[in-house]
């Protein structure tokens, strides 16, 4: 059994691979007889990464996730009507059928965040929910997920960067699929390990094989528990394979026949089972109940969305603008006393200190004490406190246009 993950646990990890598998199969039938609106994206290969990192949150926890994590979406408890309607726009998804892909979330119940189309944007909006939990008292851990791509984006870097400066408890995979697109990861970073980006923001991080989903959830649960002890975020680089284009439209032929025939004999579902066979926790009879309850369940998910009526017309002009609470109505919910962050206990001295550069301005808009380097600080209360002398006045001087000449900078000589 690896590192104490339970029979149980293993199966979960197992069952839910399988139903985000057989989801997206689900969904490539659906596209292919033209009822998926607009794009479809396949996470076939990198099930482990979505479902191992998912697991390892716990309820409160909060999740963004991106157009390959429906498995992650799977895990939190999002069911697949939801995913099926929602990708054919229809009037009974999450988005009453004006979004497409997994463009939904749910703020309220399963916390979880609509995706931003734009890469690398999850990671701040992620870091500022950290930041409002802990301010809130949740003791939640927020986590996103970014391709090897989107590592490139200064966004990512940026986020990190305030993730790390708030010591924000919060998680960021990074999903090392070698392509970006059709552009090989070698040809965008000179990097082996994109986990090494985490040096320059001074935190943690992981390198783990992203196709086995019991190593991913291990190294996700200790890194959550990390951000959840207060310790600062973590970045995980999750190595696998896209085993096929960027999106449905996406033959992918430009990448070898060869790699793709390695990745294949690692499909990480096979890999699990075989583990599980190993250990006696799976065998013919339970892989066919398996089997079964998703073949019935994505049955009925599946007529559910297929009979579901599209919007109707006039709905199009309804939820164009927020009109206040009786669109949405998002509010602060505090587990923490608000005496923690009020005065007397909240107060500290509004003077701050720099090493080599004193002192800023107080509160009571007294002059504080400012120097620089090694010259002594300026007592507060004498020179800057005093009205200013006048400067003594300088009768002009006459100079002779010899001397002028002769005193005048050389034409193009830089000046100091």
């Amino acid at each position: 059994m690896k590192l104490g993950i339970s029979k149980q646990q293993h199966l979960d990890l197992y069952y839910y691979m399988r139903l985000n598998r057989a989801v997206e199969d689900t969904m490539v039938k659906l596209f292919r007889q033209n009822k998926i609106v607009g794009g479809l994206y396949s996470s076939e290969g990198q099930e482990a990464i979505s479902v191992g990192t998912a697991y390892a949150l716990g309820k409160k926890d909060w999740l963004a996730p991106m157009i390959r994590n429906i498995g992650a979406l799977l895990v939190k408890g999002v069911p697949p009507r939801d995913i099926f309607t929602q990708h054919m726009a229809k009037y009974t998804s999450p988005t009453r059928g004006k979004d497409g892909t997994s463009h939904f979330g749910d703020l309220h119940n399963l916390h979880i965040v609509s995706p931003i189309s734009m890469l690398g944007d999850l990671i701040p909006v992620m870091t500022g929910v950290a930041m409002a939990g802990r301010y809130l008292g949740h003791k939640i851990v927020a986590m996103t997920w970014i391709g090897d791509g989107g590592s490139s984006t200064g966004v990512f870097h940026e986020g990190l960067n305030l993730a790390a400066v708030q010591k924000a408890p919060f998680v960021l995979i990074l999903e090392n699929n070698q392509w970006a697109y059709s552009t090989p990861v070698r040809r965008q970073v000179p990097l082996e390990r994109l986990a090494d980006r985490a040096k320059a923001y001074g935190i943690p991080s992981y390198t783990v094989d992203g196709n086995d989903v019991a190593e991913v959830y291990t190294i996700t649960k200790t890194a959550v528990e990390q951000a959840r002890a207060g310790d600062g975020p973590v970045l995980i680089e999750a190595k696998t394979m896209r085993m096929r284009g960027h999106a449905q439209h996406d033959p992918a032929e430009y990448v070898p026949s060869k790699m793709f025939e390695h990745w294949k004999r690692r499909d990480p579902i096979a890999l699990h089972e075989k583990f599980l066979r190993k250990e006696k926790f799976l065998d013919a009879k339970s892989e066919a109940e398996i089997t079964a309850k998703i073949e019935t369940l994505l049955s009925e998910e599946r007529d559910f969305a297929e009979n579901s009526p599209m919007p109707p017309p006039e709905f199009a002009e309804t939820g164009v603008y927020c009109t206040g609470d009786d669109c949405h109505k998002v509010s602060a919910k505090w587990e923490r006393s608000k005496s923690e962050l009020s005065p007397p206990r909240s107060t500290s001295n509004a003077v701050w200190s720099v090493k080599g550069f004193g002192s800023g301005k107080g509160s009571s808009g007294g002059t504080a004490p400012i120097h620089f380097g090694d010259s002594p600080a300026t007592a507060a209360g004498s020179v800057d406190d005093q009205p200013a002398a006048a400067a003594p006045t300088k009768k002009p001087h006459k100079k002779s246009a010899k001397t002028s000449a002769r005193k005048s900078p050389v034409r193009g000589k830089a000046r100091r």
